[in-house]
């Protein structure tokens, strides 16, 4: 039956890859890229359940800048900053894991397995390690070679749903994929300073108890945590599922945005069927991971391929 489900999931994904993408881009030049980057994912998991929503954030904060070409993945210098340094950026975390999966593959097969493929391809792999679904990720993706903060302009958890709908067509994602994507808030965590006006003046909206909860989780803050975190999924906050939807639902969705999602008329009918339906989300969110994955992407001889994630390869003197 699990064979059946994913074949199913691969016949629905497979035409939103780009024509210059492929399942399988690395079948005769690094054959065991998929694996590798997949092994690295298991051995980070295994110590670290929190991963799987770092990912998923690095490769969101990648892919609506200048697209999904690891432009996130670059260090500043002396000499230029770069995404790493813009606001929204400064908490996003997971870097180790990608340099891991690099590493072992310029090991195997020097510069062939772009960053950007190995962003997109563990991240897929953490949210089937979380129970989540297994899809076929189209690679082939080449690595940028700009990284400027002033380009970061992502759209925040204090967004309505009509503005958070304008800021993913403006990436040719459709409302349908804005709520699907948003449902990887299952796994994800906020800082205190994204709901706290929520939670320090009654707001109709919030379950009454789950508004307690934040306050004493807030009210904890000390000097070595002044901005406390908390968990978006109160119900299986380490799983890949549709729980986030039945708890938003329920008036227990942490951060505006989310609640909004089930508030809203233009997306509470989508936030009701992922409730309903935990296959129907499942689907739903293999195929808008695939389409998100597609931004933008540098393919052919555009970019490079990095032998190193975090630097651009040295320029070539003509």
């Amino acid at each position: 039956m699990r064979l059946k489900v994913t074949f199913v999931l691969f016949l629905s994904i497979l035409p939103l890859a780009l024509a210059n993408l492929r399942v399988g881009f690395y079948r005769r030049s690094c054959p065991n890229a998929e694996s590798i980057v997949r092994a690295a994912v298991r051995r980070r998991l295994t110590r670290d359940k929190s991963i799987t929503a770092a990912l998923l954030r690095m490769h969101f904060h990648d892919c609506f800048v200048r697209g999904c070409d690891a432009s996130i993945l670059i260090d500043s210098n002396r000499k230029s900053s770069s995404e790493k340094d813009a606001g929204p950026n400064l908490t996003v975390r997971g870097f180790e894991l990608i340099d891991e999966a690099k590493k072992a593959l310029e090991a195997t097969c020097p510069s062939k397995v772009s960053c950007a493929d190995i962003i997109t391809l563990a991240t897929r792999d953490a949210v089937f390690l979380s129970g989540g679904p297994f899809y076929f990720v189209p690679t082939g993706r080449r690595d940028g070679l700009v990284s400027d903060p002033d380009e970061v302009n992502l759209p925040g958890p204090t967004l309505t749903v009509s503005e958070a709908v304008q800021a993913f067509r403006a990436k040719n994602m459709s409302m349908d994929d804005m709520v699907t994507l948003l449902g990887a808030h299952t796994v994800g965590v906020a800082h205190c300073s994204f709901f706290l006006d929520r939670i320090t003046r009654p707001d109709p909206t919030m379950d009454r108890g789950l508004a307690a909860k934040l306050r004493s989780i807030c009210g904890a803050a000390s000097g070595s945590n002044p901005d406390p975190t908390a968990f978006l999924d109160q119900g299986t906050p380490f799983a890949v599922d549709n729980q986030f939807f039945k708890q938003i639902g329920l008036k227990r969705g942490v951060m505006k945005i989310d609640q909004e999602l089930a508030n809203d008329p233009l997306s509470r009918r989508i936030v009701s069927g992922f409730a309903a339906n935990a296959t129907l989300f499942r689907t739903r969110f293999a195929q808008a991971m695939v389409k998100m994955g597609n931004i933008q992407v540098l393919v052919g001889n555009a970019g490079e391929i990095r032998k190193n994630c975090r630097v651009f390869n040295p320029r070539r003197r003509i």
